[in-house]
């Protein structure tokens, strides 16, 4: 090649040009094969948490599904495994979770569709809080376990899962298992069926029904 060409302004700025393009495509195959190996980091640390949970797939098509309230279908028939409700009184009901946290884990529940404690008249509310009583005293009997967490989440942003119709939770613990966080999160193993804690809790109240 001449040095005319050589020193050619013009050639010096395509070589300039094709090599500042060859830069940016090299940084982008850089900066691409970095992307996707920290994706593919990210995504092993995520695999790493995923809970597998599948008896948890009919609980979410059942809420899908279900246009009325559970409790009130419970309230408005009898005593049955169906409905999972174990005792009634006057104005409240217990049932099973369906879906426990713990062996025991019941659910407290005024029969009227209310979903804030003050909306209760005075009657429901002393009659739910007896009946909370007596849950408890059915508990400590049947389980006998090393203390309890009672509690009722108020409102969705609480936690409610049916943030229309009250319900208080009360599960049964013992030393040495999981702490409630844990429980909440759907990664304790539950020791019976609910065929069994249902015929536990009806054997209980057949014979100490007030």
């Amino acid at each position: 090649m001449s040095e005319w060409l050589k020193g050619d302004p013009l050639r010096k700025k395509k070589v300039s040009r094709a090599s500042l393009k060859n830069q940016k495509t090299s940084s982008k195959k850089s900066s691409g094969q970095s992307v996707k190996k920290a994706s593919s980091a990210t995504t092993a640390t995520l695999v790493k948490k995923v809970l597998f949970r599948p008896d948890r797939y009919q609980y979410v098509r059942d809420k899908k599904k279900s246009s009325s309230c559970v409790f009130c279908e419970a309230a408005r028939q009898d005593l049955h495994f169906e409905t999972l409700c174990v005792y009634k009184s006057t104005h409240s009901m217990i049932l099973l979770n369906k879906f426990p946290y713990n062996s025991g884990h019941i659910l407290i529940v005024p029969q009227s569709h209310q979903g804030h404690l003050l909306s209760l008249p005075e009657v429901e509310y002393q009659d739910l809080h007896q009946m909370l009583k007596l849950a408890l005293a059915a508990t400590e009997s049947i389980y006998s376990p090393s203390a309890v967490n009672i509690g009722l989440n108020q409102g969705r942003a609480a936690g409610a899962g049916l943030p229309d119709h009250l319900h208080y939770h009360l599960i049964p613990r013992w030393e040495g298992d999981l702490n409630f966080f844990p429980l909440i999160a759907e990664t304790k193993a539950v020791v019976e069926t609910l065929e069994q804690t249902y015929k536990k809790f009806r054997d209980y109240f057949l014979e100490n029904a007030p």
